[in-house]
């Protein structure tokens, strides 16, 4: 097998063009999937476990949506759920499993809303330590 990509996956268009781009190109280099779901939200103590845990189970969801996909397609699958920044825990996930690629998937956003305001892809590009794929939403 040829190493590993790795995908962010929140069921957004985005995600799921970016997820149809990264099996093709498994299957393509006879690489495994690793999907992963990074969450790290900033918000006051009290409010902290209710919110962390209502994305814990939005974020499991959304990986057995990706991992049921990924079977379907015949290409090995793996998942990361993680309780970190979606751009930081894709970063240190591809590093983790020597990924050969990141994809992930563009929202939409004007290049200039995205530097602004910090798209996941825009801080990734930044970050990451190797290629990363940015798939536009259909």
């Amino acid at each position: 097998m040829a190493g590993s990509i790795v995908v962010g996956y929140d069921g957004g268009d985005g995600a799921k063009a970016a997820l149809d781009e990264a099996l093709r190109l498994c299957k393509d280099v006879g690489a495994e999937l690793v999907v992963v779901f990074g969450y790290g939200i900033a918000l006051p103590e009290r409010q902290s476990a209710d919110y962390r845990e209502a994305l814990q189970d939005l974020g499991k969801k959304f990986i057995a949506e990706a991992e049921e996909r990924a079977t379907e397609a015949g290409v090995p699958v793996s998942s990361e759920l993680v309780f970190e920044k979606a751009h930081q825990a894709l970063a240190d996930l591809a590093a983790k499993h020597q990924a050969r690629l990141i994809v992930v998937g563009a929202h939409g956003e004007s290049p200039i809303r995205g530097a602004l305001l910090g798209s996941t892809a825009h801080k990734l590009l930044h970050l990451a330590d190797r290629p990363v794929l940015v798939v536009p939403a259909r």
